[in-house]
């Protein structure tokens, strides 16, 4: 009913995280948005901006995906319907609530092809052993990427995470530091990466693209 009756007003339910703050679920026509107080976080303007990236590579060659900054799953959605992916997906996000919400409102359920890991990204890449033929670093709190995600010691560790025909989408935000961001493209760039700037996607984010 609620999905009728959102194409005529929206519905929205509140919920706190310990992590990103008041975290809102609103069906707006037919569809369940999952947004912060400043930006979408899934199945909005988010999913239509990553969906443009994901285009840039090369996703039926991979065979095991890394997803930093799970949000409500929407990347996992466009890799399953618009890219027909059947591989291997572990996704990995430190907010327990966020994964509840992908879980209870979104209906995405571990697998055998899907991985969700409660653990903060840093710590998981610097224990990692598997490699992965792309990894999405799409990790915010709220409009901003936390700063230990735009600085060389993350981008040294995950560098070492990627499969010799790895590939890389990183969602900088509008709000990246383009000093930071520079630094990480000469990161990448010395470990075998061709970079690629996607600025004003959609007319807000930029995106950096990376393929060995």
């Amino acid at each position: 009913m609620k999905r009728w009756l959102s194409y005529i007003i929206p519905f929205t339910k509140k919920v706190s995280s310990s992590h990103n703050g008041i975290l809102e679920i609103t069906w707006y026509n037919g569809k369940k948005h999952l947004n912060t107080q400043n930006t979408n976080y899934s199945y909005g303007s988010l999913q239509r901006i990553l969906k443009t990236g994901l285009r840039q590579l090369n996703i039926e060659g991979c065979q095991h995906i890394l997803l930093l900054g799970l949000g409500g799953g929407c990347v996992i959605e466009t890799l399953w319907k618009d890219f027909d992916y059947q591989n291997k997906i572990t996704a990995v996000d430190i907010d327990p609530t966020m994964i509840s919400i992908t879980k209870e409102e979104y209906g995405l359920q571990e697998n055998e092809f899907l991985e969700l890991i409660c653990m903060d990204a840093h710590e998981f890449v610097s224990n990692a052993t598997s490699k992965f033929d792309l990894i999405i670093v799409d990790i915010f709190v709220d409009d901003q990427v936390p700063k230990l995600f735009l600085e060389r010691p993350f981008w040294s560790e995950l560098v070492h995470r990627f499969s010799k025909q790895g590939q890389l989408l990183f969602n900088a935000s509008l709000n990246g530091n383009s000093k930071n961001l520079k630094a990480i493209e000469e990161i990448l760039n010395s470990n075998g990466f061709h970079c690629q700037w996607l600025t004003k996607v959609h007319g807000t984010n930029t995106l950096i693209l990376g393929k060995k």
